[in-house]
C-alpha cells in the first residue's frame, strides 16, 4: 500500500478533494481526509484502511468504541470520526429509504464497485420496504465469495428485518450472473421462505450498471 508522501500531489486525498470533488474519492481516500494525518508508526492511508474494514462489517451499528478497538485510532480520532457520521446521519439517513425498484438502492452501495475483491452485502428490510441496514457480510478473492445462508440471515433476524435484499460487486466489471451467482440465489430464497424473511433481490453490480435477479425473472 502506499503512503501518502509516496504519492504525487494530485493524488493525495485531500488535494484531490479540492481538485475534483469529494465523490471521486475511493471510501479509504474520504477516511483519511477525515483523519489528517497518521502517527508514529503508521500512515493516514493504512490507518483508514482498518477502518474501513470496520465500518463494513457493521454497517450503521457502530460505535466509538469500535473505531477506538483499531490499533493506532485514539479517543480523539475515534470520536471525530463518530461525529462526522451522526452529523450526516441527522441529515441524510439511509434509514427509511424506500426500495421500490432495484436502482433505488444503487446509491447506497455503489461505493463498493471500486472494490478489488467481491464484498458481499447484506440490505435489511422492513415491512415497508424501507432500508434498515446494509452491512458487508463477507469479502472474496477477486472473482469469488463463499456465503453461507445462517451469515446472510442472522444480522437480518437480529434487524427483525422483513425481507432482504443482497448484492454483490463483480470487479471485473462484468454483469453476467455466473452460475454460482444463480446458485446461492435460489439457496438464499430457498433458507429465506424458511425463515419467514423473503428475499427480494440479488442485484449484482460494478462501475458499469447493475443487473437485478428479479427484473430477469432468475430470482
Amino acid at each position: 500500500m502506499k503512503k501518502i508522501k509516496d504519492l504525487p500531489p494530485g493524488e493525495r486525498p485531500r488535494e484531490k478533494l479540492l481538485e475534483k470533488g469529494a465523490a471521486v474519492l475511493s471510501d479509504q481516500e474520504l477516511l483519511a481526509v477525515i483523519l489528517g494525518k497518521g502517527n508514529r508508526n503508521e500512515d493516514v492511508l493504512s490507518l483508514a484502511d482498518k477502518l474501513v474494514k470496520v465500518i463494513d462489517r457493521k454497517g450503521l451499528n457502530f460505535s466509538v468504541q469500535d473505531f477506538m478497538s483499531v490499533d493506532g485510532i485514539g479517543s480523539a480520532k475515534a470520536a471525530l470520526i463518530d461525529a462526522a457520521f451522526e452529523f450526516v446521519r441527522r441529515r441524510i439517513k439511509p434509514e427509511g429509504l424506500k426500495i421500490t425498484f432495484p436502482a433505488d438502492i444503487m446509491p447506497l452501495i455503489q461505493h463498493y464497485s471500486d472494490r478489488r475483491q467481491e464484498h458481499f452485502l447484506g440490505i435489511s428490510v422492513n415491512g415497508a420496504n424501507e432500508v434498515m441496514n446494509i452491512r458487508v457480510i463477507t469479502i472474496g478473492l477477486v472473482n469469488k465469495t463463499q456465503i453461507h445462508p445462517r451469515e446472510v440471515f442472522a444480522d437480518a433476524l437480529a434487524d427483525r428485518a422483513s425481507a432482504i435484499i443482497v448484492a454483490h460487486n463483480h470487479p471485473s466489471g462484468s454483469l453476467v450472473p455466473s452460475p454460482e451467482d444463480i446458485r446461492i440465489t435460489g439457496q438464499l430464497k430457498e433458507a429465506g421462505t424458511i425463515l419467514g424473511v423473503p428475499l427480494l433481490d440479488h442485484i449484482i453490480f460494478s462501475s458499469r450498471g447493475y443487473y437485478s435477479l428479479a427484473e430477469h425473472n432468475d430470482l
